[in-house]
């Protein structure tokens, strides 16, 4: 579901960069309380699954469309709200930046569509409801399935809504609605079971790794260290091997696109931030579209997801030591 920049207006992006600059800042804040720092390997290698497993899109059968996960009701049912925020951010940079997968005119709108709803409403909605009387594998996959449909569905909405309040004729607000939501639905359910796998392993694995406290006086089967380095070669596998095997199908915003306007990809407007904005991703995406720069080999998917998932973990851990560390001085 990243948007590229030619759906929105500046003042669009504009805006959505002050709601999750917001919603970041006060993130930063919450963590810093928390002053967890088992948190911090936790978001590292969760940081690199989930941009691992976003490289591999599924198809949805019957619809010529594909999906891939999103990531928010994962990370916040193990760190809770602010860290998986934070961890979400960590990811969208990256494949911004690094892969120029998504607009960086149009990235505020990435983080508030596919962050800011799996982390904070699945949490505080669907997750934290869910612990009372102590969590069960059928509450697990029932949060899961839940939480990452509903994410889908407001973050499908907010692209429209983004789209028609950017001014983006060739998209009306009612025909692109009734494409995108939908479609996400079906991508928000498989999106579910996928999250419910990987919740199910933690939760016989190392329960307390689950933003639950009752779950933290459960033993588990596996060390903490196991635990994790179970998920990290997941991480690698999944970005270096399964990675090849991604559905060509255009994702849901995509094939939406393409239902309403009969292309996938929109002419980004004229202006000076449009230009601005691509001009900064072609210098900084080293291996645009998960590929080596002019090649097509199969090993730029496969490095691009190694790298991906490295770089990710190297984002969310470094910024978590820069927290400690200014907490540490001020104090």
């Amino acid at each position: 579901m990243h948007m590229a920049d030619a759906l929105v207006s500046p003042a669009v992006a504009g805006a959505m960069y002050l709601c999750s600059t917001a919603a970041a800042a006060y993130s930063i804040k919450k963590v810093r309380l928390e002053n967890d720092t088992r948190k911090i390997p936790v978001m590292g290698v969760m940081g690199a699954f989930v941009f691992a497993a976003q490289m591999i899109n599924f198809t949805i059968p019957g619809t010529g469309s594909s999906g891939h996960l999103c990531g928010g009701m994962m990370l916040t049912a193990l760190l809770g709200p602010y860290a998986s925020f934070l961890t979400m951010i960590g990811v969208l940079l990256i494949q911004c930046l690094l892969f120029a997968d998504g607009g960086l005119l149009a990235l505020g709108c990435n983080i508030w569509n596919m962050a800011f709803y799996g982390c904070f409403l699945g949490y505080f909605l669907i997750w934290r409801p869910m612990q009372k009387n102590g969590l069960a594998k059928g509450k697990v996959i029932a949060a899961s399935i839940l939480g990452s449909m509903a994410a889908l569905q407001l973050g499908a909405f907010s692209v429209t809504l983004e789209t028609m309040v950017s001014g983006i004729t060739e998209l009306p607000f009612s025909i692109f609605a009734g494409a995108m939501q939908p479609i996400h639905l079906a991508i928000g359910f498989v999106e579910g079971l996928i999250t419910a796998a990987v919740l199910l392993f933690v939760y016989e694995a190392r329960p307390e790794m689950l933003d639950s406290p009752q779950e933290a006086k459960r033993e588990g089967r596996l060390s903490f260290l196991h635990t994790m380095a179970v998920l990290g070669i997941a991480a690698a596998l999944v970005g270096g091997g399964l990675s090849l095997a991604a559905s060509a199908n255009p994702d849901g915003l995509e094939w939406s696109i393409e239902r309403v306007t009969g292309s996938t990809e929109l002419n980004a407007g004229n202006g000076s931030a449009y230009a601005v904005a691509e001009q900064i991703q072609k210098s900084t995406a080293l291996l645009p579209d998960y590929a080596f720069k002019g090649s097509e080999s199969a090993l730029g998917t496969t490095f691009s997801g190694v790298a991906g998932s490295i770089a990710v973990l190297a984002v969310c851990v470094g910024v978590c030591f820069g927290f400690r560390f200014f907490r540490r001085k001020r104090q």
